[in-house]
Order: C-alpha cells, then structure tokens, then sequence
C-alpha cells in the first residue's frame, strides 16, 4: 500500500443490547464520529462504501442520498465481517487511483439475538435452501464443530481457549461502550451453562445494534500521530474450497505476502485485533498468521496474556466477546480500535508505545465454513 494515503479518522456509534433507533441512525453516529475524528464534514466526503446485512435494498448510493452528498465512488462491503478489511483496502486504492479524494466505509447492523438467526437461515443460497430446511442451528452449531475437531486433533483445551475470553473480558471492563464490563474468571467461564458442546455462554457473541466508520484520505491532511498506514493487506475467500469444517482458512494463502509486504513478522505486532465471533476463530487466526505453528496455539495461549497490558494484547476494546457483535460491524471495530489504539487514544487501555498492529477478519458462513479471510498491517504514521 502506499505511504500517502491511510486512515485519517475513525469512529464507533454507541452500542445496544436492544433498540428503537434505526439503523440509519447507528449509521450516522458512526460516521459523524469519524468525521470528526478526521477534522472534517460531511460534504469533504467524495467516496463511500457501506456494509449492512439489513441495508439491502438500500446501497451505497441511496446512503449517499441519505447523507446528503455527492460521490464520485461507491463500494458496497461483501463476504460478511470479512469484507470491511478489503473495503478499506479498496478505499485506499480509489483514493490512490483519483476516484475520489476521501472515502467514508461504514459498516453496522440493529440485530438483537433473534434478529441474528432469523438472518443466517436467510443468509445465502447454501444455508437458505440447504442447511436451515434441515434444522440448521446458526453459527453456534457450526462453530462447535470446528472447536470440538480442534479439540480432539490438536489437544486443545476448554482452558487454554477461555483465556481468550477471560483476558477480552478484562479490557473491555476498560471500554465504556462495552455491553458485557463485569469481570470474568476462569471458574465464571468454565460453569457457564452450555450452548452447543463443548461451547459455552462466554464462548458465543451477543448481538447488538452499532456500527463503526473509517475516513481514508491523504496523510497530510491530519497531524503527525493521527494518521495510521496500512503497509500490506489481502483477503482470500472460500479456502479450503470444498471442506465441511475446516480447522484453517485463507490467512495460510497470503501470510507470507502479508508480513513481506509489511517487512515486518508477526513478533513485530504490538497488538492483534482478530475477528472474534468464537474463540476458536482467533485461535485458528493465530495459527493461520504465523504466530505460532498449527496445532500448537493451546501451549501458545498457556504462554500468553492478551490484557492490554500484556505480552500479547488482544482485541484491546473487549472484541465482540465482550463489546458486541454489531452484525457486519464487527470486522470493521476491528479497524476502528487499532486506529484508537495507534493514536494513542484508548485512555485505561491504552497499549503503551504501540506504534504498529494486526487486524485480522473472518466471516460468511456458507455450507460448512466460514468463507471469508482478511487480513492488514498497520502503522501510525509520524
């Protein structure tokens, strides 16, 4: 990617359990918060992409409309919460290409939990005509099976995953717009009820209603320290092609690029944001990504701890875990808390000196995996 153009803002509405505003609303706090973010109004903006399970039949230009603003590019975001890593990715590009001169993404959905499964059973061809006909039971079933394979091949633990969980918990006791701040233990997680063995309570996401924009425009525009680089991305979709249940996804196909293209590894990363729909996701992400061999993430997760002040901060605003899963929202607040984090923003959560970081998204379950991989590497730039 280039040194030239980047994130110059970033911003994250408020989030709810439930909700009387409208989606159209979460969309517009989010993307006045960024605005703002950036030093900049709405008629600066000449670019939008936008992803929403529920916008449909609206598009990126009825948003346009909506907002009141004429583009000259319009994106909208697929391949479910892996699709807002490559929206940005594509956003930097058209910028770069003189499409447009700023370009706003903005990613958010209103789900509450019913909302949420009523959306999968409809959520493509395969799962509409294929699983839910024959009781498909959502994400949770699914991504039991992926946990149990993992478990039963590899050795993982119940334990050595619900740190991921304990340790999210932690932070976003640290994050005011967090739905789920009450403290965690291991003791809290492990005698949770059960949901689809082996997952738990803690292991699934809420959902909720929210949304997160970026603002990508020229470097200069912002002060020094404001602005955050993305110095190498790539998305892959629908790998292993074929497998029901695969205990790897298409991080494996551009890794090596990913961290070339960046000239760094991953134990140059000061934080990781993974997509953290299950803790089984992130494991697998931490696999696929090089920070440690496949297989070998349970004594990995032994080594580590993933507060934001620890050897490995994860998902330093809670994740979805803990913050929410704001429908497609979730693979952009990826994006939206590395940037609070580069610019030194996220107060009690601070990552100290963090000046480069991973974030890494997933996303569209299809007939037996998630299809979607994305991930980028990003820098503060001076």
């Amino acid at each position: 990617m280039t040194g030239d153009i980047g994130i110059i803002g970033y911003g994250q509405s408020v989030y709810e359990k439930k909700t009387e505003r409208s989606l159209m609303w979460f969309l517009a706090d989010a993307s006045r918060r960024a605005l703002e973010s950036a030093g900049m109004k709405m008629r600066d903006i000449d670019g939008l992409a936008v992803g929403s399970f529920e916008l449909p039949p609206d598009n990126a230009v009825t948003l346009a409309e909506q907002f009141g603003i004429s583009i000259g590019w319009a994106y909208m975001v697929t391949a479910g919460s892996g699709g807002p890593i490559p929206a940005v990715l594509n956003a930097i590009r058209a910028v770069e290409a003189g499409q447009a001169e700023s370009v706003l993404v903005v990613v958010g959905d209103t789900y509450d939990v019913q909302g949420l499964f009523d959306m999968m059973d409809d959520l493509n061809g395969a799962l509409r005509d294929y699983a839910a006909p024959h009781g498909f039971g959502g994400p949770n079933g699914l991504l039991a099976m992926v946990t149990s394979k993992h478990m039963n091949r590899f050795g993982t633990t119940a334990e050595q995953l619900g740190r991921i969980c304990v340790d999210q918990r932690a932070n976003a006791g640290l994050n005011d717009n967090a739905l789920l701040r009450d403290p965690m233990t291991m003791d809290d997680y492990l005698s949770a009820r059960p949901i689809a063995d082996p997952l738990r309570l803690y292991d699934c996401v809420m959902a909720c209603a929210g949304a997160e924009a970026v603002v990508i425009g020229p470097l200069d525009r912002v002060p020094g320290g404001h602005g955050v680089r993305v110095l190498s991305g790539y998305e892959r979709h629908n790998h292993p092609p074929g497998e029901t249940v695969p205990l790897e996804g298409g991080w494996t196909m551009f890794r090596d690029r990913l961290w070339n293209d960046a000239g760094m590894g991953p134990g140059d990363m000061q934080f990781l944001n993974a997509y953290d729909d299950y803790p089984i996701m992130v494991a697998i992400q931490l696999e696929d990504l090089g920070f440690c061999a496949k297989g070998d993430v349970g004594p990995y997760l032994d080594t580590l701890t993933m507060t934001h002040d620890g050897n490995l901060p994860l998902n330093t605003g809670g994740g979805q875990l803990s913050c929410g899963q704001s429908g497609m929202g979730g693979g952009l607040m990826l994006v939206t808390e590395a940037c609070r984090q580069l610019r030194g923003e996220a107060g009690a959560r601070q990552v100290e000196g963090a000046r480069r970081g991973c974030v890494s998204g997933y996303g569209m379950v299809g007939y037996g995996h998630g299809l979607a991989a994305s991930a980028a590497v990003l820098e503060v730039a001076s």
